[in-house]
């Protein structure tokens, strides 16, 4: 799959906006995914179309996403944009503020379980991208 990361002047500044004012749950992961720690090169706000991914590992089709509070009332929102990335191939899996703030090593077990995944479009949407 080849995928494009949006020219739209607007949608660049606001994912410059988003890098610029990352939440301390993104600056948390981020300092866990930056740099290939995890032997895999992932990107801060990419997108796809007109959503904005947290985190994207393109080598795994990964979609990482910190959902804070404010993703409590918009879970119709969040469906359709996890149901517009898995048509793209993608695989989204979504963690909440307390797990980054509570039990990042647990975060970061499952991250590197979906990294190591052999066959990555097996997971259920079910298991992974829904909450």
């Amino acid at each position: 799959m080849k995928e494009r990361v949006s020219t739209v002047p607007a949608l660049k500044t606001r994912r410059r906006k988003l890098r610029s004012e990352a939440t301390p749950q993104e600056v948390i992961l981020w300092s866990r995914l930056r740099g290939e720690q995890l032997g895999y090169k992932f990107r801060r706000q990419h997108s796809f179309g007109s959503y904005i991914a947290d985190f994207y590992c393109r080598e795994k089709s990964l979609v990482i996403e910190i959902d804070g509070s404010q993703h409590i009332d918009h879970e119709q929102y969040d469906a359709r944009r996890t149901a517009y990335l898995q048509s793209l191939g993608l695989r989204v899996v979504r963690f909440g503020n307390n797990e980054i703030n509570s039990i990042i090593d647990g975060v970061m077990t499952r991250i590197m379980e979906l990294l190591e995944e052999r066959h990555p479009l097996s997971i259920s949407p079910s298991k992974e991208g829904e909450r």
